[in-house]
């Protein structure tokens, strides 16, 4: 063999790469091999530091050999696995030999102390006094004191939750309290339109945007709040921001409008307070800005409506002018009736805070008027926006077609200026407060009959839908217990700004002026024609025969209102005969004609010497109508009609 020429074998490592993973397909995914860097951390990890170096090694080397020599094969194996693991000596007597070594240690160490303390040269040993130890104390002490301890601890505890608690509520409180300026200013912007101008953050009450041509700016100021101590508890209504209004439209306002006359008389009104506000009270959960700008926005609103009244009640022209002094205008709708409209606007003193508290009465606020004269404001508003131009050609202008043509078909002046005026708003209020004023007075006039007069009786149905210029209301005169058969009287009264329309059942239009004693006197003659009109209702119904019938008889006294009615009926044998006169002044006059064979009185007559005449009815006698028993009218003349007919068992 040793002949044989060496050959050189080249060993290397496989360079296969450990399969991590095998796809569903069939691809393996490898594990990259380690760098050099991490191959020689991972052989350092492996390192035990904690085995002996040195002599003590070279001393134990012969007869741990063995050892060794085991242990070594116990690190291949581990650097086989790859696993950073450190295995124990296995040499059965290691354990015997650190025993002794320790103990041989300790003999030593024990020899050096009691060679240097026998010898005293370098140590000496001085006795140590000790303490007196503390008395034992009983248990009942030392449960006294335990007790004391945890009882401190839970105290202690209790202390610092209370402590805690307290802090967040103060900071919740805060919080609370201390809103921020920006979120307050984001809540007033979305009730009120503001700008920022400089440094200033302006806003504006008027109703220019609406368009209100009225000349005050209406323009408020939007400040910081620093008026209140931080130091010292913060008031629950406190707000960060704060509004500065002009000095002309602090306090409140309101108009006072007044329809009197000058003798006290059926239908006055009074005085009635509109767009009065009690004093600015903050709601709750509302910021006091917001109460201070609108009682602000009501005062300009006031002015605004009063300015213009003025300016119409000097342009307009009428038969009475109208008279403007100070903050009242005066008016004469009808003669002998005054409208007073006041402005009144009461700052915030104290005298005017004591005349505001007190009570206003239930007829102190006409919501009515207040809310037409909303709406006449906004409409005077409208037609402000509206009254723009447009451009439209010079030749063919719009408008009505009759305004360009000529001729005779052509529009006159008094047509034009009707077309072309409008009414202002003095003169809306004005004819409002007419027909307010006609409308009470009516109603006053029938209340007045219906309470004077029991037989007949009047009734007054108001319709709920009315019109601001125009109301109506529907009259009955009935009799009590004959409601079914005497219900010809019905009147449909129209009541407008100057005049009542009557409309009657059948179709005929009567129109009053706006005197009450007019309309007075119309619904007594029209209760004086009831009865007959019952009469003739009741006859049918009895069986009798009506004869003759008139409204209007042209015999006998003169009516000093309207007319007398009269009716004649006849039984149904022919042999008796009532006739009915009603007058609206004179009363009810009944006559009874009977017939002549049971009139003793007669005197015997030479002509008539037939039998047969004497089935004629005799002269007529009138009935002591006072002395007849009845509830009313008709009741004592279906009486009177059953007595005279004849029975028919």
């Amino acid at each position: 063999m040793s002949g044989v020429r060496a050959v050189r074998i080249s060993i290397e490592s496989a360079c296969e790469k450990q399969v991590q993973e095998v796809g569903l397909d069939g691809t393996e995914t490898y594990l990259q091999p380690l760098s050099m860097s991490q191959n020689l951390a991972r052989l350092a990890q492996r390192i035990d530091f904690s085995q002996g170096s040195g002599s003590e090694e070279d001393e134990a080397a012969g007869p741990d050999g063995d050892a060794q020599d085991w242990a070594g094969a116990g690190a291949e194996q581990d650097d086989e696995e790859g696993l950073v693991k450190f295995q124990p000596s296995l040499w059965p007597w290691d354990s015997v030999r650190n025993n002794l070594r320790s103990a041989l240690t300790e003999m030593c160490v024990l020899y050096d102390v009691l060679s240097i303390v026998r010898d005293k040269k370098f140590m000496t040993l001085d006795p140590v006094s000790q303490d007196a130890l503390p008395p034992k104390q009983s248990p009942q002490t030392l449960q006294l004191i335990s007790k004391k301890k945890s009882l401190a601890g839970a105290a202690q505890i209790l202390l610092k939750g209370a402590e805690r608690l307290t802090k967040s509520v103060t900071e919740n409180q805060e919080n609370k309290l201390q809103r921020d300026f920006n979120s307050e200013l984001l809540r007033l912007r979305q009730h009120w339109k503001l700008r920022k101008v400089g440094d200033k953050i302006l806003g504006d009450l008027s109703y220019r945007s609406a368009g209100s041509l009225f000349p005050h700016h209406g323009t408020f100021e939007v400040i910081k709040n620093t008026d209140i101590d931080l130091d010292k508890k913060i008031p629950e209504d406190y707000c960060p921001l704060d509004v500065q209004i002009p000095s002309d439209l602090e306090g409140s306002a309101y108009i006072k409008v007044s329809i009197q006359k000058q003798a006290p008389d059926i239908g006055d009104l009074g005085t009635v307070n509109l767009f009065k506000r009690p004093l600015p009270k903050s709601k709750p959960g509302s910021p006091h800005w917001q109460t201070k700008l609108e009682a602000a926005q009501n005062v300009l609103l006031c002015k605004e409506i009063f300015a213009q009244l003025s300016r119409e009640a000097v342009q307009i022209k009428s038969q009475i002018p109208h008279i403007v002094v100070k903050n009242q205008i005066i008016s004469q709708p009808f003669p002998s009736l005054q409208l007073s409209i006041s402005l009144c606007h009461s700052s915030n003193d104290k005298k005017s805070q004591k005349c505001a508290t007190e009570k206003p009465g239930p007829e102190d606020h006409l919501y009515v008027l207040e809310h037409n004269l909303h709406l006449l404001i906004r409409e005077f508003h409208k037609q402000t926006l509206s009254s723009i131009v447009m451009p439209h050609p010079a030749s063919a202008p719009f408008g009505h077609k009759r305004m360009r043509l000529s001729g005779p078909q052509a529009f006159d002046k008094n047509e034009i200026n009707s077309i072309q005026s409008t009414e202002g708003l003095l003169e809306k209020i004005i004819k409002q407060a007419k027909h307010i004023f006609l409308r009470s007075r009516t109603a006053a006039t029938i209340d007045s009959l219906a309470s004077r007069i029991e037989d007949p009786q009047i009734q007054a149905h108001w319709s709920n839908i009315n019109d601001v210029y125009e109301s109506s209301v529907k009259v009955l005169i009935t009799s009590q217990g004959y409601e079914q058969i005497c219900k010809s009287i019905q009147l449909q009264l129209n009541i407008g700004v100057e005049q009542v329309r009557v409309v009657h059942r059948d179709g005929r239009v009567i129109t009053l002026s706006h005197q009450e004693q007019e309309l007075q006197d119309f619904l007594l003659s029209q209760m004086s024609q009831h009865q007959v009109h019952a009469v003739q209702q009741l006859a049918k119904v009895m069986g009798w025969q009506v004869l003759s019938f008139s409204n209007h008889v042209g015999l006998g006294p003169i009516e000093s209102i309207g007319n007398a009615s009269a009716i004649t009926v006849a039984s149904p044998s022919g042999d008796y005969a009532i006739s009915v006169r009603n007058g609206p002044e004179s009363g009810s006059k009944i006559m009874v004609q009977f017939p002549r064979n049971q009139c003793k009185d007669l005197p015997k007559s030479d002509v008539l010497q037939d039998s047969k005449w004497s089935h004629l009815r005799g002269p007529f006698k009138e009935v002591q109508w006072n002395k007849m028993e009845g509830r009313n009218f008709v009741y004592k003349m279906e009486l009177l009609m059953s007595a005279l007919s004849p029975c028919l068992l």
